[in-house]
């Protein structure tokens, strides 16, 4: 239903998805005024996503994956009527040299997994 969820989570779930944009205006659709869309993903120009693009033929799980970089998850989610976004990131390390939980840290650029959360606008505000 329209205008139904408070919020909305989708964990390495765009780089799987055939039509982003249609997805995020199918988020925002199903959000509450003020709702949030959480997006959790592997940023397309981090070491880790670079090296998962580069060997993605030989992955099972990766092989239809499209990696984003956090720009342009932005602009899709701009597109899609969501504002406010904050960013978050972690994972600053080759995966097999992480011996225990990594910080997270505002913004992204550094950390391979970024979380991304963006609010559905109330009814009386503008973009």
């Amino acid at each position: 239903p329209d205008n139904h969820f408070d919020f909305v989570l989708m964990v390495t779930t765009i780089c799987f998805v055939d039509d982003v944009e249609q997805a995020l205006r199918e988020s925002h659709r199903v959000l509450k005024p003020g709702g949030f869309l959480i997006l959790g993903f592997i940023d397309r120009d981090s070491f880790l996503g670079q090296k998962y693009s580069k060997d993605k033929l030989q992955n099972v799980f990766y092989r239809d994956a499209t990696f984003y970089s956090p720009g342009e998850v932005k602009q899709y989610l701009q597109q899609a009527n969501f504002s406010h976004f904050e960013f978050r990131q972690t994972l600053f390390n080759p995966l097999e040299n992480i011996k225990a939980v990594e910080p997270v840290k505002e913004g992204y650029g550094e950390g391979s997994f970024v979380v991304l959360r963006a609010q559905k606008l109330e009814n009386n505000e503008l973009n």
